[in-house]
């Protein structure tokens, strides 16, 4: 029994060197947290396995190929939720965790930083960072029209909505100092 043993601990220690010696050769003595990496890439791949099951599950056919309108509603919604989630005012409990807070960054939205903890890090990461956390937010608006395309719909409408009633504001707001020269 400690020979089928000997050769697996071998292995293990050895692709423990070579993870290792890549981390240290890819930081390039930056502090990277690889390994918070990989757990939410494990993570992901989970989540999209899960909702893919329920898909299959449903029995629901799958469309041909996405419909044009479809992909632009699920872009402006993806944007608009992304920065809700990862910016906003409002949402800065959902990140506090995970983040601290540096000072505002445009209307309505602040300025985080992931906190150095190796455990908090990555998520902190995630949850500041738009362009992240959009993976997250596209897949499940994905998984939405997949399972329950009304009401996925409906809510892409309202977030589509309020992404243009944002550059309403904001074009408002720029022509309001334009024209009075504040």
């Amino acid at each position: 029994m400690n020979t089928a043993t000997a050769p697996d601990s071998r292995l293990v220690r050895r692709l423990r060197g070579i993870m290792r010696r890549t981390r240290k050769e890819y930081e390039a003595g930056h502090d990277r947290p690889l390994g918070g990496y990989l757990m939410a890439m494990a993570g992901f791949a989970a989540y999209t396995a899960a909702w893919t099951s329920a898909v299959r599950r449903g029995g629901r056919p799958l469309p041909e190929r996405p419909q044009p309108w479809d992909v632009v509603l699920t872009s402006v919604a993806t944007f608009r939720l992304s920065r809700l989630l990862s910016k906003a005012s409002v949402t800065s409990p959902l990140r506090a965790p995970f983040t601290r807070y540096v000072g505002p960054q445009g209307p309505g939205e602040l300025h985080e930083e992931a906190q150095p903890d190796q455990g908090r890090h990555t998520v902190g990461e995630l949850t500041t960072c738009p362009f992240c956390i959009s993976v997250w937010v596209a897949s499940t608006l994905t998984a939405g029209q997949l399972l329950s395309p009304r009401a996925t719909r409906t809510a892409m409408g309202a977030l589509t909505a309020l992404a243009g009633a944002d550059a309403l504001q904001l074009a408002y707001g720029a022509l309001v100092k334009k024209t009075t020269g504040d």
